[in-house]
Formats: structure tokens, C-alpha cells, sequence
């Protein structure tokens, strides 16, 4: 039929049918085709959760277990299930279902809550016309090539082709915020000559296969039409409204479904977003694996001098132990075996399996205190900030490259008309309302000064305004009140029914708008093609608009061509200043040049407005040139673009505008802190380079001093030499200023730019990083780009302009893989990222406090366990517990977690006022420096300190062991149950002596513990407990308090061990007012 036909001939063949996809409209087969054949494509349903209740438990499992140390508690477990070891297998056993069960609930919560939000989506009520009618669906039974129904502030459900709008002009608005972070509103347009009745189009649509860049899409439509050769329609990006974007400012828009569910454009962005695991656990599983080779060191020593002991006569086999038949015939080797794993056992709890759950909870509890922050909550929209994961909170502690956007990041989007120029003579704009034409004049070229321009050249200016734009008039009779976007605009007409707002696709727009209104011309709207005015005098001037030539970044300039009512063709147009200038006559340009460049350094947005005469003849050819190429199928834009420049050329220069986008709140402060925590700064936005500049140096980026370099067009361009070689050559010459000629950065100090040395600042367009990224040659590809590099992260501060959306993600991709692999942090000011830029400058300092705790944790569990080891000396290696099993399962679940945990989420080594002042202290925990070996092996050689002196003070004791009144002795678990309640208050004080910031929740968790470890040991020895075989605490604990001697050895052993950690406060003088807690926050003074 006439469909595989079109097909073959459009798709050149079968091999590329796989390329495209063919969607019928409304499910109804073409004409002519003897088989419809519709083809399988995905649902709408959106999954962005990882588990369903099915493979909850296994999925899980098989992750919690790919963690080293959860794998080795398992192995462990199954040792001591099988082998007959020393402790029962309870105590490896409790504490692994403890963490499991504890890490599974928290991962099952977050994952329900990413369900909750899918099933959001999925069940949402949607318009589908089927037969005829409209029909109530869920959106997640949705069809390709189902006809939907969107009225207007609703979220499109899936990828939809624009068929029908509300609008008479077949357009419709939609804002795209939570997709790319624009708010502000898009332009899109229906498909040519579809049929009012979409119910009765026969047409099919042919279209290329999901991708993810949300700006490109090519496609075409066939229109079938009874008899005639079918009609084909290309289709664009503008034809295309994405799933996540919002219908604006138009009632009710019918769109045919082209892709859906996880074949949606927002969805192929959002996929394979992998959880990385954080630097701290890479650290954590490192130290692990030190603790681990202690571990069997002890192993095999023990087992070693078990067997070297037993050799000696009548050691193996004493008269009081005889061996039976059984165990003299195991094999000696297999026996060796099992006595290694049984030490193993016996010592494993060196390796914390709590710790993981701690860090777990810590992560998780302290997302809680990001959501709390009153410093976060934004009075305006009454919302505080968002964790989205928890897993990545100390990552806030360790970020090198701040990325951030220019506008409404740094800027607030928030336009404001401040002066114009016309002909030369500038009119600066002022609030006061009195004079209706709101010009006065203040400087301008001195010998015109106190001169207007001609009212002919001021009214044609202002004209010019009020018709070149896109901007639309929303009528504040709606039931909406008008946003700020929107505002309605009082004082300027006398009807309060005619007060309105405007809408445009960006806030520039409305402030010119705004501008010519407050000079008295007022633009009231565009209805079917004609556009009205009202002007100084209040008449109305009618104007028929007859082709918009859209902005594009790099034309960097829009027109419009209207008719007036004499029936006058004339061209506006207006732009970036190096985008106008070379099409006008040279001598207009020299007297507004200075204007535009002083607005520029001033930090204003600068445009040029320029006008034509068409002749009946030029608007002729313009016209058929422009309806050719806006149906072309092949190269459409490249023949736009050809068009627009054939028709923007010997214009007249009228005047510039000047406008101002104001910075956020103490922008420039935060960003100075941000330089000062050592971070580099990069500004990647879409705005042109002197704007940018300007606000960079607004902001604080550059300083006076700072030497710029600059690689942009303006620099590349050189009589002599091909603009790639050029491009070489300055890579070059900034390379060896920036980074040969840079004094050598001291070793250690990673993020160190000190300011003595010539701070660099760099600056790099659109144009030219995609010369950088993809030359000609791709040999060439590596050296541009390592030479880029090595230049930008020798910069305190780079600024890249002109940026494509997709370049900025190369950026932050490339600086990402970059030597070191440096943690980044990218800031957009869409819905998509709740403003990270506070939370970056508010999380100064008070992060990357898990490494430390990850350290702490190791300490205590070697001091817990190396007596166990020494005991084994004097035992006779029989793997002789120290300590009661019950000890073993509670100490890291109950005596020493909580403690911990308190620590990591509310210690504050540092005041929050000083961090804020001093930003510079961010440095200390840069690079994970809590987690590097020093402070590990500090911590551990005071854990082995601990340890000896635990079990030689106690020994010592014992040396006498008759320590009762009545001349009894004392037993071996009495000799354990003492060290054991020295370890238990010795780590518990010195994490009290660490701990700065007290809280009630501190003393609680704190104290509490040693009063529950009291409790817990008189009640476990106080009680007969039926399904123990063997009491071995029963009533040791209390027997031991009644001995005066253990009471003294207790405290004194309890100070002993903490005697080092109070020398080194007592010992260490800081100087200076703020020093003493500066001097608290670094990991150990040595």
C-alpha cells in the first residue's frame, strides 16, 4: 500500500525502518493498507523505584551483602553454626540481623516513598478522545498514538504531538521547569492543516526513536485525504510538548502520543542514575581491610603457639583432660583449620559490623537535619530545602568545583527597565510618573547635552518596542492573580478592567514592554494576527504582523515584520549588540557604541534595536523565501537561518536598551566563601560574554587583580591564522602563564591557591569549547582538552558564556573524570534542584563529620578485643572467651551505638558563626582529610594503649586474687567482666571529652548508656534464665562491686587510659580568640 511505500521511500529501505517509529493518529490504520499492523511500544507508566514487593527481600539482600564487612559477618555466622567454637553464634548472629534488618527497613522506606511518588503520576486522571468522545483515564494507560486532552496549568502525561489549541493562532504556551529549570514560557505550534475533527484524521506520523535531548526531535506527518496524494507536514521540536512540562496561558490544547512512559524524553534523563557509593565508605572498606589483616595475624600467632605449646610432653594431653577416641582420630591438619577459624571467631569482633548502621542511620537522620534547617526555610514559598538522598550528605563536606548557573542563580531573573538611547542621546528612566513622557536627560555626548532626539526617532523607537517580541497580554479578569512573571501593571491606564499582566518567553521582553509603557506607549495585545497599540495621544494603532524571525543564540537577534494601516512594510529588529552593528550603517553605530559598551560594564543586559522599509518587491521575495523554507523537509533550519540573514540586512539604527537583572541576596558574600572553603568556582551560562563578565565581577568572582584570560570568538579571529591553529596557540600561551609559570603548589596541601600568587581567571564561549571538545582532527581532541583543563583548574574562577545546555554537561562531565576524580556540585535555579547553593554555603564545616566517626568507631572495637587476644597467652590458646557472649552480641548494638550516632549528628567542633566567618576551615575537611591514615593510625595505636593497659592493670590486680572480705577468689569471668566495664565507660568518656556541643540529647544517650550497661549486667547475673545451659555470669557482676580493690582499679584504670587525651587538651596552648576551637576541629594536633 501507499504507507509502505512512503515508508521505503522516506526511510530508504528496511535497514533503517529500526531508526523510526510509525504511529497511527488515533489507532485508525491508513487508507490503502491491506494491514494495519499496529507496533508494540511501552506503557506510560513511570518506575523510578528500584524494588517491588517481590524482589524486595532477595534484591536487597544480595546488595546489603556485596558490603564487605556484612559478607564477612556472614561467613563468620556460618562458622560458628557449623565449626564447635567458642562463642555461640548468636553473637556474630544478632548484631549481622540487627544491621540487616536496620539497613533494609531504611532502603524499603526510601524506595516506598519513590513508589508513592510514581503511583502519583500513574493514577493521575487524563483526557483521552476515543470514538468520538472524551474519556477519563489513568495516565498510565496511556497509548502510543492515543489522541489526549490537556487543559491548561496541567502537566502534559506523556511526549505529545500538537494537533489542536484553543489559541485562534494555533500556538500554545507551556513552561518547562522541571525539566531544564526554565521558567520562563515556550512558544509551540500546532501542525499545519490538521483537520478540526481529530477524530475523522486519517494521517500517520513517522518520527525518530526515543532520545534523551530534550531540544531535538525530527519527524513528519502524513495527512490522507480522499483522492489526492497524501500531504506531508514536517515536524520539529516546536511540534513537540515533553511529559513534565505545563500548559500556560492557553485553555485546552488535543496532541497525538508519540512516546511514553520510560520512552519519554524527562524519563531517558532521569535513568541509570546509579547510587555511587560516598569517598567515606571507600575509605571505611579500606580500614576495614587493615583491621582484617590484624585479624588473621592474630589468628594464625594464636594458632600458632597453641600448637608450639601443645608439642612440649604432657601439655596436649594433661591428666585431668584426656582426649577420646574420637578427637585423637581427626585429622591434625583439619584440626589446625578449625583452631584457626575458632580464633577467628573468637577475635572478629575487631570489625564493627554496628558501625555500618551507624553510618546508615547517621546518613539518613542527618538528611532529617538539612529538612529542619531554619537557616534553609524560605519564608516566601513557606518550604524549607529537600533531601532527596541521603546517601551523599558528607559528599557536601568534600566538594572541589562549584558549577552554577548565571541567571536567576546568581542573578534573580528579575528584569527591570533602567535607561534607553536613542539616536545618540540617552534617556535615563525615572520612578516619577509626573511628566507623562518620561524623558529626562542626564549625560549623553556633551555638546547635545539638555537634547532629545527628534519625536520622530523617539516614537519610532518606542514603536519599535512594543511590536518586536513575542511577548503576550494576559488579562487580569481571570480568576488568577497575576504572578510575578505576570504583574499586573497599575497607573498607566485609567480602566481598571484593562490592567494587565504579560507573559513572554523571557522576563527581558516584558521589562522592554514595560519600558515603552512607561514612556507612554502601550502595547494591548495581538489578536488574529493584527497587533494594537495605544500611544502618547491614547489612540489606538493597529498593525498586521506578518512573520515573527524567531531568536535563536546564534543569530542572537529576533525580528518581525508588520504592515500599518497606510499599508507600509517595515522590519523590526532587535539584539546583542555584535549582532546588530555589522548590518547597520557605520556611522549610527559610533554614537550608540559608548552607551551600549558603559551599560555592559555597569552589569546591564544590552540590546539594539534597528528598523527597515521592505518595498512591495523586497517583502515579496522575503516572503515566499520564508514560507519555502519553513516547510522545507531537508536542512529546514540551516535554510531559515539563511533566509532570516538575507532579510535582517540595511537596517537603520535606532537606539539600545539597557536592563538590569539584579543579583540574589548576598550572592557575592556566599561566593567569596565558596573560594575561600578552597572551592573552584565555574559559571556556566547561556547569556553573552559582557553581561556575564560584569556579573562575575558583581559577585566577586573577579577581583580587580585577577588576569583575565580570554578563548571566545572575538579572540580566535586573526587575519594570518585558521582559527584551530589560533586556538592552539593561546591554549598554549595561557597554559604556560597559568600553569608553567605558576609557582609549585606545596605537597599535601591539595586546594591550596595562595593569594600572594596572580589569581587567573578564564573565559571561554559556546563557540569555541566546541572547537576545544570535537576539531576537525580528532587527534587533536586530547591535547585540547587536557590543555583546557589543566588551564581551568589553575583558575580561581572560570566563566563559560554562550553555553548550549548539553555543553554545560560536558563540563561538569569532564572536570567529574578528571585526574583525582573531584566531587563537584552543580547549581541550576530550576525546580529540579532546590537551590543547592544555600545549602552548600550553610553545610560549610559542620559535614564530613562521619569520617571521623567512622575512625572513632574502628578504635574502640580494637581496645574491645585486644585483650581478648592477650588472654589467649594465658589460657593455653584454648580460645577461651574473656568475656560473657552476652558482652560480645550487646557491645556494639546497645552499650556503644547510641553514643556515637549522637556524636556524628549533632557535634558541632566549631560554632556555626565562626565556620560562617571563616570559611577557610572548610579546607581542614576537604579531601576526606578526617579519613586519612594518620588520625586512623592515631586512633588505633591509642585503641592498642587502651588495650594493654585494660588487661596488664587488671592482671596486675589479680596478681593477689583473694579481693573479698571473706578471703574468696576471684574467677576468670570476673577478671573479664572487670576489663569489660573499664572498656565500657573509658570509650564512652572519651567520646564525652570529645564532644564540644552539648545537647540534652548528648547527656542522654551518654549517660544513659552507662546506666543501662549497670542495669543490664546486675540483671543478666540476677536472674536464673531458663534457656541458658550455663550461667557464667551469675551474680559475678555484683560480687565484683562488693570488692573495694576493683573499685579502685576501675577508676584508676578508666583515668589512666584517658590521661593522654587530657594531656593533649591541657598541654596544647591555642593561641588566639577564635584558635582554641579551630584547634578542637582538627582530627589530632600533633
Amino acid at each position: 500500500g501507499l504507507c509502505k511505500k512512503l515508508n521505503s521511500i522516506y526511510c530508504g529501505g528496511d535497514e533503517k525502518r529500526v531508526d523510526s517509529r510509525t504511529i497511527y493518529v488515533g489507532h485508525r490504520p491508513c487508507p490503502d493498507t491491506e494491514a494495519f499492523i499496529p507496533s508494540k511500544f511501552c506503557d506510560n507508566r513511570i518506575v523510578s523505584s528500584k524494588y517491588t514487593v517481590w524482589n524486595f527481600l532477595p534484591k536487597n539482600l544480595f546488595e546489603q551483602f556485596r558490603r564487605i564487612a556484612n559478607f564477612y559477618f556472614l561467613i563468620i555466622f556460618l562458622v560458628q553454626v557449623i565449626v564447635d567454637t567458642p562463642t555461640s553464634p548468636v553473637t556474630s548472629g544478632l548484631p549481622l540481623f540487627f544491621v540487616i534488618t536496620v539497613t533494609a527497613i531504611k532502603q524499603g522506606y526510601e524506595d516506598w516513598l519513590r513508589h508513592k511518588a510514581d503511583n502519583e503520576v500513574n493514577k493521575y486522571p487524563v483526557t483521552v478522545l476515543e470514538d468520538g468522545r472524551s474519556v477519563k483515564k489513568e495516565s498510565e494507560k496511556i497509548k502510543v498514538g492515543d489522541v489526549v486532552e490537556v487543559v491548561e496549568d496541567e502537566t502534559f502525561p506523556c511526549d505529545l504531538i500538537l494537533l489542536q489549541s484553543s489559541r485562534e493562532d494555533g500556538t500554545c504556551f507551556v513552561t518547562t521547569a522541571s525539566l531544564d529549570g526554565e521558567s520562563n514560557h515556550k512558544t509551540h505550534y500546532t501542525v499545519p492543516d490538521t483537520e478540526k475533527d481529530l477524530q475523522a484524521l486519517p494521517a500517520t506520523i513517522e518520527c525518530e526513536q526515543p532520545q534523551p535531548d530534550l531540544y531535538k526531535f525530527v519527524g513528519r506527518m502524513h495527512i490522507y485525504k480522499p483522492e489526492q496524494e497524501p500531504a506531508v507536514r514536517s515536524l520539529g521540536p516546536e511540534n513537540l510538548l515533553l511529559k513534565g512540562a505545563t500548559l500556560k496561558n492557553t485553555k485546552k490544547i488535543s496532541g497525538v502520543t508519540v512516546y511514553t512512559g520510560m520512552e519519554t524524553k524527562m524519563a531517558l534523563n532521569y535513568q541509570g542514575k546509579s547510587q555511587k557509593r560516598s569517598a567515606v565508605e571507600k575509605s571505611i572498606n579500606a580500614f576495614l581491610l587493615v583491621y582484617l589483616c590484624i585479624l588473621i595475624s592474630k589468628a594464625v600467632v594464636c594458632t600458632t603457639l597453641k600448637y608450639v605449646w601443645q608439642s612440649k610432653e604432657g601439655q596436649d594431653e594433661p591428666w585431668y583432660n584426656q582426649k577420646n577416641q574420637k578427637e585423637k582420630d581427626t585429622n591434625m591438619y583439619l584440626k589446625m583449620f578449625t583452631d584457626f577459624l575458632s580464633f577467628m571467631v573468637l577475635f572478629n569482633f575487631i570489625i564493627p559490623v554496628s558501625m555500618y548502621v551507624t553510618v546508615e542511620m547517621q546518613k539518613f537522620l542527618g538528611s532529617f537535619f538539612i529538612t529542619w534547617d531554619k537557616d534553609f526555610f524560605d519564608p516566601e514559598i513557606q518550604e524549607g530545602a529537600l533531601v532527596n538522598t541521603s546517601d551523599l550528605n558528607e559528599e557536601l563536606g568534600q566538594v572541589e568545583y562549584v558549577f552554577t548557573d548565571k541567571t536567576g542563580t546568581l542573578t534573580q531573573n528579575n528584569m527591570e527597565f533602567i535607561e534607553c538611547c536613542i539616536d545618540g542621546f540617552q534617556y535615563k528612566h525615572r520612578d516619577t510618573r509626573s511628566e507623562l513622557d518620561g524623558f529626562t536627560v542626564t549625560d549623553g555626548p556633551v555638546n547635545k547635552l539638555q537634547q532629545k532626539a527628534g519625536q520622530e526617532k523617539e516614537e519610532l523607537f518606542l514603536r519599535a518596542l512594543c511590536l518586536c517580541h513575542t511577548v503576550q497580554v494576559k488579562e487580569a479578569g481571570s480568576e488568577e492573580v497575576l504572578t510575578d512573571q505576570v504583574d499586573g501593571i497599575d497607573g498607566m491606564q485609567p480602566q481598571p478592567e484593562e490592567e494587565r499582566g504579560f507573559i513572554a518567553s523571557s522576563p527581558d521582553e516584558i521589562a522592554l514592554v514595560r519600558g515603552a509603557m512607561e514612556y507612554g506607549f502601550t502595547f494591548l495585545g495581538l489578536e488574529s494576527k493584527s497587533m494594537k497599540i495605544k500611544n502618547r495621544e491614547n489612540n489606538i494603532e493597529e498593525y498586521k504582523l506578518l512573520h515573527v524571525l524567531n531568536f535563536d543564540p546564534v543569530r542572537r537577534r529576533m525580528s518581525v515584520i508588520v504592515q500599518t494601516k497606510s499599508g507600509e512594510t517595515l522590519l523590526f529588529c532587535k539584539g546583542a549588540d555584535s549582532s546588530i552593528f555589522p548590518r547597520v550603517k557605520p556611522e549610527e553605530v559610533d554614537r550608540i557604541r559608548m552607551h551600549v559598551e558603559r551599560n555592559a560594564t555597569e552589569g546591564y543586559r544590552t540590546l539594539c534595536v534597528a528598523y527597515k522599509q521592505l518595498s512591495a518587491e523586497e517583502y515579496a521575495v522575503a516572503d515566499t523565501g520564508l514560507r519555502e523554507a519553513r516547510l522545507a523537509l531537508q536542512d529546514r533550519e540551516q535554510k531559515l537561518m539563511a533566509m532570516y540573514n538575507q532579510v535582517e540586512t540595511g537596517m537603520s539604527l535606532i537606539g539600545a536598551t539597557a536592563v538590569e537583572d539584579r543579583l540574589q541576596e548576598e550572592a557575592a558574600e556566599t561566593m567569596e566563601a565558596l573560594q575561600g572553603a578552597g572551592m573552584k568556582v565555574w559559571v556556566l551560562t547561556g547569556d553573552k560574554m559582557e553581561t556575564a563578565k560584569s556579573t562575575c565581577y558583581a559577585c566577586r568572582l573577579f577581583q580587580r587583580g585577577t588576569e583575565l584570560l580570554e578563548l571566545t570568538v572575538r579572540t580566535l579571529e586573526d587575519g594570518r591564522l585558521k582559527r584551530e591553529e589560533k586556538l592552539l596557540e593561546l591554549l598554549r600561551d595561557y597554559h604556560r602563564r597559568a600553569v608553567q609559570d605558576a609557582p609549585p603548589v606545596k605537597a599535601g596541601v591539595t586546594r591550596s591557591w595562595s593569594t600572594a600568587n596572580q589569581d587567573y581567571g578564564f573565559i571561554i564561549d559556546g563557540a569555541t569549547l566546541s572547537l576545544v571538545m570535537n576539531p576537525s582532527r580528532e587527534a587533536d581532541a586530547s591535547q585540547y582538552r587536557s590543555l583546557f583543563l589543566q588551564i581551568c583548574q589553575n583558575c580561581t574562577a572560570v566563566l563559560c558564556c554562550r553555553m548550549a545546555p548539553l555543553q554545560k554537561a560536558q563540563i561538569v562531565k569532564m572536570v567529574k573524570n578528571s585526574k583525582g576524580s573531584p566531587i563537584t556540585l552543580s547549581i541550576g535555579d530550576g525546580a529540579n534542584d532546590v537551590s543547592m547553593i544555600l545549602e552548600a554555603h550553610v553545610g560549610i564545616g559542620i559535614k564530613g563529620k562521619e569520617g571521623r566517626q567512622a575512625v572513632r568507631n574502628s578504635d574502640y572495637n580494637l581496645c574491645f578485643i585486644l585483650p581478648q587476644f592477650l588472654y589467649q597467652f594465658f589460657c593455653g590458646y584454648s580460645q577461651q572467651p574473656l568475656y560473657d557472649a552476652a558482652y560480645l552480641t550487646m557491645y556494639n548494638i546497645c552499650f556503644t551505638s547510641m553514643p556515637i550516632l549522637a556524636y556524628s549528628l549533632l557535634e558541632q567542633h566549631i560554632s556555626m558563626e565562626i565556620l560562617l566567618d571563616n570559611a577557610a576551615l572548610y579546607r581542614e575537611i576537604a579531601n576526606n582529610a578526617m579519613l586519612r591514615w594518620r588520625p586512623f593510625l592515631y586512633w588505633t595505636v591509642l585503641g592498642i594503649f587502651q588495650g594493654l593497659l585494660f588487661f596488664f592493670g587488671v592482671r596486675f590486680l589479680f596478681s593477689n586474687p583473694a579481693l573479698q572480705d571473706n578471703g574468696q577468689v576471684f574467677g576468670n569471668w570476673s577478671y573479664g567482666t572487670i576489663v569489660f566495664t573499664v572498656l565500657v565507660f573509658t570509650v564512652t568518656l572519651k567520646l564525652a571529652l570529645d564532644t564540644r556541643h552539648w545537647t540534652w540529647i548528648n547527656h542522654f544517650v551518654i549517660w544513659g548508656s552507662l546506666a543501662f550497661y549497670v542495669f543490664f549486667s546486675f540483671f543478666w547475673g540476677g536472674i536464673i534464665w531458663p534457656f541458658l545451659k550455663q550461667q557464667r555470669l551469675y551474680f559475678v557482676f555484683a560480687n565484683m562491686l562488693s570488692s573495694v580493690s576493683a573499685w579502685l582499679v576501675i577508676i584508676i584504670l578508666i583515668l589512666l587510659s584517658l590521661l593522654p587525651e587530657i594531656l593533649l587538651v591541657v598541654l596544647r596552648k591555642p593561641r588566639g580568640p577564635h584558635s582554641r576551637q579551630v584547634y578542637l576541629f582538627l582530627p589530632f594536633p600533633f
